[in-house]
């Protein structure tokens, strides 16, 4: 069974599992949980955005929301998978045909990448329509520093897949990237990772425009960022950080295991 491994310190690390099984098990109840979280915050816009959590045997196929379904109302049964030319293997429902576009191609030229996440959130796509990246204006926004792109133009409704190829190489090597009038995409080597930085990633992008509607900011120097990047960016520190809000919406909302 899967279990959480723990340091000296008692703090919770990722699991490990005994069979691929387990483990993909796990990773659809984090995405169906991560959906209702994303419905919680009011990051859906209509039939716009997507998750997807890579399987653990079918490495070139993922799972994803199916088209036309509330974040608010996902469940493990309802996620659909599907494989790098479009099919759904698995499922009963169609999927979005901007979700295969985009996480087909940022998978595909991410193998280190297990989950991505993009929706039409509110603060992400107004920073998006200045063709801005984040500032190290605070401590969470260090998270992001040196650490995201940007695609600096805009061409419509992403169904093309070299479109979603421009996509993943503007990701590159970073944890997120901006698409100029569209909104964010952040990845992970978990669900919850890719999660947390989405989830944080938009709050930051709210602050960013709330301090400079204010004011003139004043960002974090370049060597405590580096420094704040260091201890708030990594992988394990975006898992960690997605454990209470796992916590809080299971409890909640334990329907979403169905």
């Amino acid at each position: 069974m899967a279990f959480f491994a723990r340091t000296l310190a008692g703090t919770p690390m990722p699991p490990s599992f005994d069979t691929v099984e387990e483990e993909r098990r796990h990773r659809k109840e984090r995405l169906a949980a991560a959906f209702r979280l994303f419905g919680k915050f009011g990051f859906e816009e209509g039939v716009a955005g997507h998750i997807t959590a890579r399987d653990p045997e079918r490495t070139d196929h993922f799972w994803v929301n199916p088209f036309g379904l509330s974040f608010k109302h996902i469940r493990v049964s309802d996620l659909i998978l599907v494989n790098h030319h479009g099919e759904v293997v698995e499922g009963e429902r169609p999927v979005n045909e901007a979700a295969f576009v985009i996480h087909s191609r940022v998978h595909q030229a991410r193998p280190d990448v297990v989950a991505a996440c993009h929706t039409h959130s509110t603060y992400g796509r107004a920073l998006s329509a200045l063709g801005r990246k984040l500032e190290p204006l605070t401590q969470d926004a260090c998270a992001f520093y040196r650490d995201h792109g940007l695609l600096d133009d805009y061409t419509g409704v992403v169904t093309d897949l070299e479109e979603g190829k421009r996509i993943g190489v503007a990701l590159g090597d970073y944890k997120a990237v901006i698409l100029r009038n569209h909104g964010l995409l952040t990845v992970g080597d978990t669900v919850d990772a890719a999660a947390w930085w989405y989830i944080t990633m938009e709050r930051s992008c709210q602050v960013q425009l709330l301090a400079t509607a204010a004011g003139r900011p004043i960002p974090i120097d370049p060597d405590s960022a580096a420094l704040a990047y260091r201890q708030v960016g990594s992988n394990l520190a975006g898992w960690l950080q997605f454990q209470p809000l796992y916590q809080q919406i299971t409890r909640e909302q334990p329907d979403l295991f169905d």
